[in-house]
């Protein structure tokens, strides 16, 4: 074959694209300020068929370089994707928005659909967001799957401008008869803050197609938390979850593990350093027994997790084959603890899938002072109890007063206020229906410390044993008829009432350990109230009380109950 023939089937070859069409000028260092310095990669633009991917990033482009490759591109229709991060670094904020719209303008006028756009690390705060707003309204953005605008500064208004835009977009892509269905977004180091992940929360649930969020170090507490709980209930594909280094507390964390009991396909969490504590865990664990079965990474470290919550957290991941690391570094465990929680994990053969634990924060400094100060209070109460012949309840739990439940009847409010088998006895037939009709039983603690006020005046009467099961019994099938949360949020009020977990509220009490709150406990687990995990929390926190009373009931006839329950159900 002739030198020339080989020529021209090399020039063929190099015109016809197999694959993805890329441009990439990645990691040049280039200082495009004007359009003579963008000249070389105008052509090279114009020039290449059917282009895809424009890579820009790591470069810094200033207005006019940006104007000069806005016209380039205002003819390529086939673009699909632009990694543009990291392109204004020394770049005055200014500059920004009007490189931005240049940009976007363009990719409107050649008539793209984008599928990816990768703004990150630009830091171009709220005005940046701005720049890019007309662009993620229009046509060109109703096929984006993926959107990347990680440590970019846009703050609170910046947040809510996207969310609005993203909003719009997916409403005026469904009339045109294809939704947006965004797979894809990441907004990690942006100080949106509350308000900001609410107004985004709003557009997730509205596009219900994320596969993977990332929105870690956002300052987000727990509003903006539960809001976007809300929202992932509504995103049944999600994958991945990642919300790093914001603030759970206890109410975030149940809100957030009521949500991702909905997520079936969810393989990744990251909750590190989100300060979910031991409640939060708890709550956690709960999700992962009840489903989550495609899951391969669990993060809750630095998030200030007793070794107890953290044991429930390592059996809640038994049986998921697909797990490949369970990071609870960074906790309050302990050297104790830490090697608990390593034999929890070798005896469900899965050690190696437990992260290091070297920075484990040890147990809390002031424990053993608080203890100290409670059982000085424990042993004034028994004091207190012999004295005055009967249960002193009061003292060692939250008093509900008439002025605080105006609601209660004098009968019940009386029993509430100074709890005794005479008084409850002397309610009748109709203390059902009176703790049926006037305990708030959408307040899980409120349920907890009736629970353990009723349970608290046992005696090993017929009739009292009766009062009590029947009173319980009302007030726990009234608490759980409607939501599986609401009955693990009355397990982690009552294990913080009867001290064997912290609680972020400083006002609660630990109340002095009765027989009757674990008689009762153990009646009401013979009812099936808990579902099944939900029980083999009560059994891992219970086997930890030691012997509560000289009587003969001991922890081991409760967790016992607990133990078969948590196997059969």
């Amino acid at each position: 074959m002739a030198s020339g023939d080989i020529a021209q089937i090399t020039e063929a070859l190099a015109k016809t694209h197999v694959g993805e069409v890329e441009l990439s000028y990645k990691g040049r260092g280039l200082k495009l300020d004007n359009a003579e310095s963008v000249k070389e990669m105008v052509q090279e633009i114009e020039q290449c068929r059917g282009l895809q991917s424009l890579r820009l990033e790591g470069n810094t482009l200033g207005v006019e370089a940006a104007q000069a490759i806005a016209k380039s591109l205002e003819a390529k229709r086939e673009l699909e994707q632009c990694h543009w991060s990291d392109l204004f670094t020394g770049r005055l904020r200014s500059e920004i928005p009007p490189a931005l719209k240049s940009l976007g303008c363009s990719l409107m006028t050649s008539g793209a659909r984008l599928t990816h756009l990768d703004l990150s690390d630009n830091a171009f705060g709220p005005d940046g967001v701005k720049g890019i707003e007309s662009l993620l309204k229009s046509s060109a953005c109703y096929t984006l799957c993926e959107l990347r605008l990680n440590n970019c500064g846009m703050g609170i208004g910046g947040g809510m401008v996207l969310a609005s835009a993203l909003t719009e977009c997916h409403k005026q892509s469904s009339a045109a008869g294809s939704p947006l269905r965004l797979k894809v977004f990441i907004a990690g180091r942006n100080r949106l803050e509350n308000d900001g992940a609410t107004a985004l929360a709003k557009a997730f649930k509205l596009l219900g197609s994320l596969e993977e969020i990332h929105m870690p170090q956002n300052g987000i507490n727990h509003p903006g938390i539960t809001a976007l709980a809300t929202a992932i209930k509504h995103n049944p594909n999600l994958q991945v979850l990642n919300l790093n280094d914001n603030t759970f507390t206890k109410r975030g964390s149940i809100a957030m593990a009521e949500a991702i009991r909905y997520l079936q396909c969810l393989k990744v969490i990251n909750f590190g350093d989100c300060l979910v504590r031991s409640e939060g865990a708890i709550a956690i664990a709960g999700a992962l027994r009840k489903g989550l079965p495609f899951l391969r990474e669990l993060n809750l470290s630095f998030g200030e997790i007793c070794e107890a919550a953290a044991v429930v957290v390592a059996k809640a991941v038994r049986g998921k084959a697909d797990l490949e690391k369970l990071d609870l570094n960074g906790n309050c465990f302990g050297e104790e603890g830490c090697e608990a929680l390593r034999e929890v994990m070798e005896s469900l053969n899965m050690e190696d899938l437990l992260g290091s634990l070297s920075d484990d924060e040890g147990e809390p400094e002031d424990d053993e002072e608080e203890e100290e100060e409670e059982d000085d209070e424990e042993k004034e109460d028994e004091e207190d109890t012999e004295e005055n012949g009967m249960n002193n309840f009061e003292f060692t739990c939250i008093v509900l007063s008439p002025q605080e439940e105006p609601h209660y009847s004098s009968e019940l409010t009386s029993f509430l206020i100074s709890p005794s088998a005479e008084k409850l006895i002397s309610l009748g037939v109709k203390r059902i229906q009176l703790i049926e009709q006037q305990v708030d039983v959408s307040d899980a603690s409120k349920v907890s410390e009736v629970f353990l006020k009723i349970s608290s005046v046992y005696k090993d009467e017929p009739e009292v044993k009766q009062a009590i099961f029947e009173s319980t019994d009302a007030l726990l099938r009234k608490a759980f008829s409607n939501s599986h949360s609401q009955s693990y949020s009355f397990i982690s009020s009552l294990i913080v009432n009867l001290g064997l977990l912290k609680s972020e509220d400083k006002k609660i009490k630990k109340v002095a350990v009765l027989p009757g709150h674990l008689l009762a406990l153990e009646h009401a687990a013979a009812q099936e109230f808990f579902p099944a995990d939900q029980a083999g929390v009560l059994e891992e926190f219970v086997s930890r009380l030691v012997c509560i009373t000289n009587e003969t009931l001991t922890r081991s006839r409760v967790k016992n109950r607990l133990h078969r329950f948590s196997d059969h159900r």
